[in-house]
C-alpha cells in the first residue's frame, strides 16, 4: 500500500479509502490511485480489510445441487449482481444428508461470509436455529420460512391457477404427477400438490388418491410406469399436471410413444417453464429463477448494508400460465358426435 501511495503521490490512508470504495476521495485522486495499483498489480487483502470493516466481502450460498436448471439460472443472475457490488460468491454444495450433517457440525460460512443464501432446503427446527445464530443475514430462496427473510413464489397459488386452466378447458379427471426427492431437500412438492387439491375442491370435485402418482425427475422408465398406472384406472384421467417440466416432458414422450395423442386424448401441463418446455411446446406454469436469484442478492445487499434493518422481509415473485400445444379440451365422450341423418 505504501508503494501505491508513493507512486500516486498520496498518503497510505488515501489509498486505503480509495480501494475500499469510500466516497470521500475525489474522482481525480481515485483515478491516480487505481492507475498506480494496476501498474503495481496491487490487490486489497480481504483478510486485512475485514479486520477494519468487520466484513469479509463474501456472500455464501447453500445449494443441494448445481446440476439443475433452476440453480444454474438463479446463480447466473446472482453472481454478477454481487460482483458489481464488490462481493465474491462462495457456493456450498450439499447433495446428501452426510454432507448436510457435516455442514451443520462445522458451519464453515460462520467466519467466511457477510450473508448466507439458503436454496431449497426443508430444514429442521434445530438447523434453522443454527443458522439464526450465525450472526449474519440469512435469506431463504425458493421457499418461505416464517419469520425469516425469504424470496419465493407462492407454489400453492401457482398450482391452483394451473389446475384451473385444465378445469376451464373442461377436464374433470385430472391427475397430479409428483416428484420424489431426497428427504429434506424438496420444499415445493407438497405445496404444489396442495394447490392442485385446493382447485379441485373449489370446483366441487372429489379428491381421488389414485390420481396422484409419484416418480423421480429424470427417470424415464419411472415416468412411463406412472403414466401407465394412470391409464390403467377404470376412469383414466384426461389431463396430467406434472410438478416439474422434466416430468411433464417424460409423460408427453411416454404418451406419444404409445400413440396416444397429446393433447387430443390426454392434456399435459408442466411447472417451471424450463427451456425444455419451449422445445416440446409444453403448456406450463412459469416462474423465473433468474429473477429469484437477483431479488435474493438485492435483499442480501440491503441487509448487509443496514444492520438495523427489519430482517423479516418477504419477496413474493409472480408466476404465470403459458398455454402451448399440450393442453386442449378433453375428447368428447362416445356418442356425443352422433348426428341424425
Amino acid at each position: 500500500m505504501a508503494d501505491v501511495a508513493e507512486r500516486a503521490g498520496v498518503s497510505t490512508s488515501t489509498v486505503s479509502r480509495t480501494l475500499r470504495g469510500m466516497s470521500t476521495v475525489s474522482p481525480e485522486v481515485r483515478a491516480r490511485v487505481e492507475q498506480a495499483a494496476r501498474e503495481l498489480n496491487f490487490a486489497v487483502s480481504r483478510q486485512a480489510a475485514s479486520l477494519v470493516t468487520g466484513k469479509t466481502g463474501n456472500v455464501a450460498v447453500m445449494v443441494p445441487t448445481l446440476r439443475s436448471w433452476f440453480m444454474g439460472a438463479a446463480l447466473s443472475s446472482l453472481a454478477p449482481l454481487l460482483r458489481a457490488a464488490g462481493l465474491e460468491l462462495n457456493v456450498y454444495v450439499i447433495p446428501d444428508m452426510a454432507a448436510r450433517t457435516s455442514f451443520f457440525e462445522h458451519l464453515p460460512a460462520r467466519r467466511n461470509a457477510d450473508a448466507l443464501l439458503v436454496f431449497c432446503f426443508d430444514l429442521t427446527d434445530a438447523e434453522t436455529v443454527s443458522l439464526d445464530n450465525l450472526g449474519m443475514p440469512v435469506i431463504y430462496v425458493s421457499q418461505h420460512v416464517e419469520g425469516r427473510p425469504s424470496v419465493y413464489v407462492d407454489d400453492v397459488a401457482a398450482a391452483v391457477h394451473g389446475t384451473r386452466h385444465l378445469l376451464n378447458l373442461g377436464h374433470r379427471r385430472i391427475a397430479f404427477l409428483q416428484t420424489i426427492g431426497a428427504s429434506g431437500f424438496s420444499f415445493s412438492s407438497q405445496e404444489r400438490l396442495l394447490g392442485y387439491q385446493q382447485a379441485l375442491a373449489e370446483a366441487g370435485l372429489p379428491l381421488d388418491d389414485d390420481l396422484v402418482v409419484a416418480t423421480e425427475v429424470g427417470d424415464k422408465r419411472g415416468a412411463a410406469e406412472a403414466v401407465g398406472k394412470l391409464l390403467s384406472l377404470r376412469e383414466p384421467p384426461t389431463a396430467l399436471f406434472a410438478e416439474q417440466d422434466e416430468v411433464a416432458v417424460a409423460a408427453v414422450w411416454t404418451l406419444r410413444r404409445a400413440q396416444i395423442p397429446v393433447p387430443g386424448h390426454v392434456s399435459v401441463l408442466g411447472f417451471d417453464d424450463q427451456p425444455v418446455a419451449d422445445w416440446f411446446d409444453l403448456s406450463t406454469v412459469a416462474q423465473s429463477p433468474a429473477d429469484m436469484g437477483r431479488k435474493a442478492g438485492e435483499l442480501a445487499l440491503a441487509l448487509i448494508d443496514d444492520s438495523d434493518a427489519d430482517h423479516v422481509r418477504h419477496v413474493v415473485l409472480p408466476t404465470h400460465l403459458i398455454p402451448r400445444e399440450t393442453t386442449a379440451p378433453p375428447p368428447a365422450p362416445p356418442g356425443d358426435d352422433v348426428r341424425d341423418i
